[in-house]
């Protein structure tokens, strides 16, 4: 059996997260959980429903985050970077009375999540001497892009080449070429290198977010002397890799487990 709990961690009615913990008397390492949806409001953290309920079934307690996004207010730059940071220093709240073990955190982004996981990873250690974002606090042991937006302009030029309102500029108030500092301080190939450890897995069928996006990331990220793995999974989509009953989250929680 396992607990679980909806919590705040601001006034706005999408700061909070969702709590789930393991049946267990010792202290629960922890994952945090980013959902997807290209930072649009109309999707939500029911995304990551699944993978939660199977972690926690792993014995890992979850903590499956909500934030302020594109379509609400305060959502978009910067408010939905905030919200992130703040749900994940949040966790320190929550340590002592859920029995949270916060010396390994991981977080787990999927697609427009998988790129709030990589751009966090590029808080940690950081002085934040630019005071642009809130600071991160919690400390981060390890970040997995599950098909993640590793770079905005590469991926709002995908957009506008197919036609597509881009999504990108939603979120960040317009195209890159209007607002390049802003689009420096969120892309996270812009961010590299990052000396967490961070892993990105992709599926090579994935219509939404390229595979050319992780691979293009990695092999500047290795250039540049990241800690950086990346896994590419043939026949596999977009969703099929938050997928609890497929191969491909096998394959993913092979790179999440892979030192526990």
């Amino acid at each position: 059996m396992s607990r679980t709990i909806n919590i705040s961690y601001g006034e706005h009615s999408s700061q909070f997260g969702v709590l789930r913990i393991p049946d267990s008397n010792k202290p629960s390492k922890i994952i945090v959980l980013i959902h997807g949806g290209f930072w649009q409001s109309k999707f939500d953290l029911e995304e990551n429903n699944p993978i939660a309920k199977d972690l926690t079934s792993r014995g890992y307690a979850t903590w499956n985050i909500e934030y302020r996004r594109v379509g609400e207010e305060g959502g978009g730059w910067k408010g939905t970077f905030n919200d992130v940071i703040d749900a994940i220093n949040q966790l320190y709240q929550l340590k002592e009375a859920y029995n949270l073990d916060l010396t390994n955190v991981n977080i787990i982004g999927h697609s427009a999540g998988g790129h709030l996981a990589l751009w966090v990873a590029s808080r940690v250690n950081t002085l934040n001497t630019e005071q642009i974002f809130n600071k991160l606090i919690v400390p981060v042991k390890k970040v997995v892009s599950l098909a993640g937006v590793t770079d905005l302009n590469k991926m709002w030029e995908y957009h506008e080449g197919r036609g597509i309102k881009s999504l990108v500029a939603g979120l960040m108030g317009g195209p890159p070429k209007e607002f390049c500092e802003r689009y420096k301080a969120a892309s996270p190939k812009e961010l590299t290198p990052l000396n967490i450890e961070h892993v990105l897995v992709h599926g090579e069928l994935d219509r939404h977010v390229p595979v050319e996006l992780s691979k293009d990331y990695y092999l500047e990220a290795v250039k540049k002397g990241s800690n950086v793995k990346l896994l590419i999974l043939p026949n596999v989509e977009h969703f099929k890799i938050i997928d609890p009953t497929s191969t491909a989250w096998e394959s993913v929680i092979s790179v999440v487990f892979d030192k526990d």
